[in-house]
């Protein structure tokens, strides 16, 4: 019974001390999945059914299907990238490695605008169900075809839906994983001890977040979109005048990129860049600047 804890900081988060003094550390998260989806086509056990419908075809390549994720890479990209460079914000691409396998291009163009790459997997699935063996091989793959794609490891990790019980500590034991973001349970980010050593996990965030465009949601409109996050950040910044926090945006390129969404995203850019003391952050920044304030050494990789 002692697995979750319910208690966190228990109503007394630290300071951060964010730089600058900000009152809010943003993290913008851009998940690169496609290429990565369930296929038949690729060889995979069953097709992906979710994307801009919920439609599940069997016995046959969803040709549908492919194509909605491809819009992602060929055309929602482009557009989030332009408005990232247009606010100086950099962000954290947590990207599926056979998508970059299958577009290196992509994770080339993603590191020249000075944006982090983190690991999302090396198929866009869950890792509940995968036994210890199998998901060892699935981290070490991962890791193997981003570094071959973009020319750096990934320092960060994140499941799609659930890690299995083993995730975190082989990502421990992997020696080269800075953080992970398989929580979703506070504002600020925190230590567990994992195989007798400190590991940090910044939270992530399902709400904030352009996936409520999908069926059941809630969003329709990019102004949807907007009106949430923005509701977010103003309550978490009239926070940060006593406790700082920090706040994280999930984008996807084939939902946020589509031409009926994009403004929500200039939007929500727009009216937090106009604010002084903000920190955007990549993923990567807030795991050094936090494992600094908490007394560790600098992360250095283990092997």
């Amino acid at each position: 019974m002692s697995r979750r804890d319910f208690k966190g900081y228990g109503g007394r988060p630290p300071q951060p001390n964010w730089p600058g003094d900000a009152r809010l550390a943003v993290s913008v998260v851009v998940n690169v999945e496609e290429g990565a989806e369930l296929s038949l086509a690729d060889g995979d056990e069953r097709n992906e059914f979710v994307h801009e419908v919920v439609e599940e075809v069997t016995g046959a390549p969803d040709l549908c299907m492919e194509s909605h994720f491809e819009y992602g890479i060929r055309a929602g990209y482009w557009r989030i990238a332009e408005l990232l460079d247009r606010f100086g914000v950099k962000a954290t691409f947590s990207a599926s490695a056979r998508a970059l396998e299958r577009s290196p291009w992509l994770a080339r163009d993603i590191r020249a605008r000075g944006h982090e790459i983190s690991a999302h997997s090396y198929r866009w699935e869950r890792h509940a169900n995968l036994d210890l063996e199998a998901e060892r091989a699935v981290i070490g793959r991962t890791v193997a075809a981003i570094e071959a794609a973009a020319g750096v490891r990934p320092v960060g990790w994140h499941t799609r839906s659930s890690a299995s019980p083993n995730t975190r500590r082989l990502l421990v034991e992997d020696g080269g994983f800075l953080y992970d973001s398989d929580a979703y349970n506070d504002d600020l980010p925190y230590l567990v001890e994992v195989a007798g050593r400190p590991h940090l996990v910044l939270p992530y965030a399902f709400d904030t977040n352009d996936m409520r465009f999908t069926r059941q949601g809630g969003f329709v409109h990019g102004d949807d979109f907007a009106r949430y996050c923005l509701a977010a950040f103003d309550w978490l910044y009239a926070e940060g005048a006593r406790t700082p926090k920090m706040m994280s945006l999930g984008l996807h390129l084939r939902i946020i990129g589509r031409p009926g969404r994009i403004r929500g995203l200039e939007t929500v850019l727009e009216r937090i860049r106009a604010q002084e003391d903000v920190w955007f952050a990549r993923r990567e920044d807030i795991a050094h600047h936090w494992r600094l304030r908490s007394g560790l050494e600098p992360f250095a990789h283990q092997r």
